[in-house]
């Protein structure tokens, strides 16, 4: 049975793992050189500082896929507005497992007063991360059309979104 759950110190090899072979071989991150595990975890920390969730998936001990949100910009008026990040392994792809993170993770986001869930999804080609944002109620808002190079090609950037909780029907707390 997979577990979501809040990553752990012990997981940043797994997620480092996982990362990596979507740099080396996916458009649904514009990095070209992987990170290090000790990059890795240094993301990870910063996201934890900001009390935001950092989600994993495992089942039977196996890490299969991780998602975490940030904020969208780091100025002040953008603090209750998250972007997020899934990312599954290879083996875990077309099981669901991508919908379920991502429904953990809005639920975790709206928790600590997120209130506008932002997906930045690399490459319009990406149908995989579109269907599951779209499978979780974002709306589709425009594309960034060839901002991004990668394999020898242009890339879009896909935007999507969706209110979380109250949305932007109240003033923030």
């Amino acid at each position: 049975m997979t577990q979501i759950r809040a990553s752990r110190d012990e997981d940043v090899d797994a997620i480092t793992a996982i990362y990596r072979h979507h740099v080396l071989h996916g458009t649904g991150t514009f990095e070209t050189e992987p990170p290090t595990a000790a990059d890795m975890a240094a993301r990870r920390a910063d996201v934890l500082s900001r009390n935001l969730p950092y989600l994993v998936a495992e089942r039977d001990g196996e890490l299969l896929g991780f998602a975490y949100c940030n904020w969208f910009k780091p100025r002040p008026a953008y603090r209750f507005s998250a972007e997020d990040s899934i990312y599954l392994a290879e083996a875990a792809r077309g099981q669901g497992l991508g919908t379920k993170l991502l429904a953990a993770l809005n639920d975790a986001a709206e928790a600590v007063g997120v209130r506008m869930m932002i997906a930045v999804i690399g490459d319009s080609a990406n149908a995989g991360s579109v269907g599951v944002h779209r499978a979780q109620g974002f709306r589709h808002v425009g594309v960034l059309k060839d901002c991004g190079w990668k394999f020898g090609q242009w890339r879009d950037v896909v935007l999507m979104e969706k209110p979380l909780g109250a949305g932007s029907t109240t003033a923030p707390e």
